[in-house]
Parts: structure tokens; sequence; C-alpha cells
């Protein structure tokens, strides 16, 4: 029997174009969510994979825009392989900023996506569309880091009321070319709290403490 309430959650895929960076920001009632939902290669795009999640979808998605793919053919190829695509929800942004999302029908209302310039937010088991709707708003109009903006979404999202069921967990994922630690790799930011009474709030404290600690990009 599927638990159609594993991973129920909200995200945002984005990118920065002036920064060429790329990232996901995820909060959910779910113990360590980060480790499921967010994936992102740098000049690649990002994935969010999430509802009855199938973490095949992070890399697999990352491997058609490698290819050549686009969101939409991407996502498409995706799930049309997936039995079980109707308990999935997807999100993919590619290097240029275009997106594709899926929501399958069965996913745990209330359930959707936003998708606009550079970003799409989604989620499921949601007080309200108002969560998606803030987010959006927020992504819109805020200036400065890409790591800061989705950190505001999330903020938004969780004021609007977020996961119905509460608060455990959140994510942020952001990649940059050559970025990573030292240098070596392009994971610029990856941050994780897995089991926290305001994780959002508690992810915003270890973005600061990271400014303070890395600004070699």
């Amino acid at each position: 029997m599927i638990d159609k309430d594993l991973v129920n959650t909200f995200s945002i895929v984005a990118y920065d174009p002036e920064n060429r960076e790329w990232g996901v920001g995820v909060a959910s009632k779910f113990l360590a969510v980060g480790s499921m939902v967010p994936w992102a290669k740098a000049k690649i795009g990002a994935v969010a994979t999430q509802a009855w999640g199938n973490p095949n979808y992070g890399p697999d998605g990352l491997e058609l825009l490698a290819e050549g793919k686009t969101p939409d053919e991407a996502v498409k190829i995706l799930t049309e392989a997936d039995s079980s695509r109707e308990y999935r929800q997807l999100a993919v942004i590619d290097k240029a900023g275009n997106t594709a999302v899926h929501t399958g029908e069965d996913c745990s209302e209330w359930a959707g996506s936003i998708e606009g310039k550079n970003y799409a937010v989604q989620g499921n088991l949601l007080v309200s569309r108002k969560t998606l709707k803030d987010m959006a708003e927020t992504f819109e109009y805020k200036k400065g880091r890409l790591a800061d903006r989705i950190i505001a979404c999330l903020e938004a999202g969780q004021e609007a009321g977020g996961d119905r069921r509460g608060r455990q967990a959140a994510a942020l994922f952001v990649v940059k070319k050559g970025c990573g630690i030292n240098n070596l790799d392009d994971r610029y930011i990856d941050l994780r709290v897995d089991d926290h009474k305001t994780p959002i709030k508690e992810l915003k404290r270890l973005l600061r403490l990271f400014y303070e600690q890395r600004n070699d990009c």
C-alpha cells in the first residue's frame, strides 16, 4: 500500500542568471527532507522530487537536461516511465531558467505548483494555494543572492500555512561552477536541518554562519 503522505512538502527550484547559480529550497514535516528532495548541477539545472517521491528523478532528470532535453521533455520521460506517477510531484529547471512541473492526480491535497521567470514553486498536503502564491510573489520581488531569496520564499510559504501537518525539516542546496569547498567542485551551499521545531529559522541561521566563514565565491 502506498503511503501518499511521504515527503509532502513545499519547495522552490530557481536560477540566478546574473551569478550563474541554480538552487533548491525545501521545507516539510518529514525527517531529513534534504536527503530526498533537492538535486542540482552547475550549468545543467535543478530538480525537486517530492510527494511519494522518486529519488531517481533527481539524477535521471539532471542527466536528461545534460543530454539537451528540455524541462518539459525531461518531466514527460520521467513520469511516463513511472507507474506511480500520479503519486509523484516533480519540478525541473534548466540551465537557462526554463521550468516544467508535474503534480500527480493522487497527490495529497492541497497540491499544485506555480511557474514564473527563472523559478517554480510546488507543494502538496498544504493548508492552501496561498503558500505557493506567497512564495512566488516573494521570489519575484526579493533582491539579493539566490540563497537569500530561496530562504525568503520558504519563510513566506511557512507564514502562509506551509505543510498542514506542521514543521520538522528544511534544506537549501545551491550550485555554482567551481564554488565548492576549496573550489574543487560545484556544491556551493549545501545546508540541512533534519529535525527542528523551527527548521526554516534554523536554516537561515546556518546560512548566516556560512556567509561568515565562506566568502570566496
